[in-house]
């Protein structure tokens, strides 16, 4: 990467931290799309510069990047991140060319968000009742937080304790573009937290000087990282008998799928997922008809 490259990504990243407020995680992937396209520069022409690029260059990548069995989703996210950022430094006036403005691609079919169906959240959190060491009672809340308040793992990993009213039982959680919402908790989740923060990360902390105050972590007394949080997810679900691949994301789904199918309006649960748009939550509703034919095959006689 020359310094001139270097220089408009730094000037990118900046725009989208502070004017976008885009959360770490997004500004990682944007950062990753970009230099992927100039690994692939490097490697086609390492005399052109990104600003260069034409539409012949394009295809070429777009091209690799199906050879590479990126999913027609992760394409489509690449694309949007260099269209972006190309359309930033137009408006910077560094460039008049943005040679993936006018790609097009195949639109990829409706993605239907993965849950856990009953019986495995019951093996959830049967297993996660069973540990008394500080790190158990940890995952404990972990888990009763995604599957009891819907969250981002990121806004997980973010939680601090100011953000908890132990008193009305309510998190404040910051989630994508800074915006702000109120999540409402139950007795389970009140439980977990009582446990943790009275026993259990007291001992995770030790000694150390708490600074930052976050609510999860690890066993040296610092915060957990969503990596962190997705490996420790794994590692239960696997403990528990559950087969399929497992993220945090699935909590959330399932936090959803449920409200749904137990009579929750789409509005309200569009508020507590912090989805700017209804058309997001809607995709549950599909998931709910899924259950519904699943149900329908295996109970019923005739299916």
């Amino acid at each position: 990467m020359t310094a001139t490259t270097n220089k408009y990504l730094k000037l990118f990243i900046e725009y989208l931290r502070v004017e976008r407020q885009y959360s770490a995680e997004t500004i990682k992937a944007y950062r990753s799309d970009i230099n992927q396209v100039l690994d692939f520069l490097n490697v086609e022409d390492e005399q052109k510069d990104i600003l260069d690029m034409d539409q012949l260059d394009v295809r070429v990548y777009l091209a690799k990047r199906y050879e590479a069995n990126d999913s027609s989703r992760t394409i489509a996210r690449k694309v949007s991140s260099l269209r972006a950022f190309f359309q930033f430094m137009i408006r910077n006036e560094l460039t008049d060319n943005n040679p993936f403005a006018d790609v097009q691609l195949k639109k990829a079919g409706q993605h239907l968000p993965r849950h856990f169906f009953e019986a495995e959240m019951k093996k959830i959190l049967a297993y996660v009742e069973e540990g008394e060491k500080p790190q158990d009672v940890r995952n404990r809340l972990i888990i009763e937080t995604l599957y009891d308040a819907g969250l981002r793992v990121s806004e997980l990993a973010n939680l601090k304790l100011s953000d908890v009213d132990l008193t009305n039982r309510i998190i404040m959680v910051t989630g994508k573009g800074n915006k702000m919402r109120a999540l409402p908790y139950g007795d389970y989740l009140a439980a977990a937290f009582k446990q943790y923060l009275q026993n259990a990360r007291p001992a995770l902390l030790a000694s150390k000087v708490d600074y930052q105050g976050y609510v999860f972590l690890n066993q040296k007394g610092q915060p957990l990282t969503a990596s962190g949080i997705e490996y420790i997810l794994k590692k239960i679900a696997s403990a528990a008998g559950i087969t399929q691949a497992v993220s945090a994301h699935m909590f959330r789904h399932t936090f959803a799928t449920d409200l749904l199918n137990h009579g929750a309006d789409l509005r309200s649960v569009q508020s507590l997922l912090g989805h700017s748009n209804l058309s997001t939550t809607q995709i549950y509703t599909h998931v709910t008809t899924q259950d519904l034919q699943k149900s329908y095959r295996n109970f019923f006689p005739r299916a």
